[in-house]
């Protein structure tokens, strides 16, 4: 049997690796992409049959320019994976700290290291677009006074030494992936989640109508997020992930909000899975 084809942002040992390793297991072949986009778009010519995509962050908060992609390509949402982001200072084997001069990762992952920068502000910080990629770079160039911020699959897969271990300030910090497929005929058995999106009137009283639909069949709504609409204003699109006890309530509760929404679409219906 051939192993799933699972495309990510980032190289090999980036964080979207991991969760794909997560939530897959080991045998999988990984499509590296440079942008959340390229790995729609590899899913869309069928290169992959997977995309590992994040969708929010719970310090950096949701990944807004994600939503237009689920948005744009209408890609089924079959799972979700949590990660717990655990940030470390990875250097080439021998280097002592005194050596390093200049520190690259990922934007997000830099400004969740605030605390440490601010305790040795004689570094110097560079962004770049992968945490695995700055790892890969100095065992590549032997850049022996360089560091890279990454996690400990970064240090493993590239041969580097953790100089310092969890250097995030926040140290109860996850991040959300969501699984992706192009393949209709994939269904998820016993599913208690489900995301949709949708828009109302702009009118008094519209979207609460559909707020209290959800709470009269007990279904939870773990997120809601909202976008405006492209082009017209005081219009926007809601996405919302439901939880559910029971799929009979969830169903009467779609049926019924359908007269209260337009452009109504759902956009996955998967298995709850918050374990980090």
């Amino acid at each position: 049997m051939s192993k799933k084809r699972v495309a990510i942002q980032g190289i090999k040992a980036s964080f979207h690796e991991e969760a794909a390793l997560k939530f897959f297991g080991k045998d999988i072949d990984t499509i590296e992409c440079n942008s959340f986009k390229q790995t729609c778009e590899e899913l869309k010519n069928k290169n992959a049959d997977f995309v590992v995509m994040a969708i929010e962050n719970s310090i950096a908060g949701s990944l807004l320019p994600n939503y237009t992609l689920l948005r744009d390509y209408h890609f089924s949402i079959i799972g979700e994976v949590y990660l717990h982001i655990q940030l470390n200072l990875l250097a080439l084997p021998g280097v002592k700290f005194e050596d390093i001069k200049r520190v690259e990762s990922h934007p997000i992952a830099i400004r969740q290291c605030d605390d440490f920068f601010n305790e040795y502000p004689h570094l110097k910080v560079a962004e770049s677009v992968d945490t695995a990629a700055c790892a890969k770079r100095i065992q590549d160039e032997q850049l022996r006074d360089t560091a890279a911020i990454a996690n400990k699959l970064a240090a493993e897969t590239y041969g580097l030494d953790i100089m310092e271990r969890r250097i995030e300030t926040n140290k109860k910090n996850y991040t959300r992936f969501l699984i992706l497929t192009d393949n209709k005929d994939i269904v998820v058995e016993d599913a208690n989640k489900a995301s949709i999106s949708f828009q109302v009137a702009d009118e008094p009283g519209s979207l609460v109508k559909v707020l209290n639909v959800f709470a009269d069949h007990n279904i939870n709504m773990s997120k809601v997020q909202s976008m405006p609409v492209l082009g017209k204003r005081n219009q926007y699109n809601f996405y919302i992930d439901l939880e559910f006890p029971s799929k009979e309530d969830y169903d009467e509760a779609v049926r019924k909000i359908l007269r209260y929404t337009l452009n109504f679409a759902i956009m996955g219906e998967y298995r709850k899975n918050d374990s980090v």
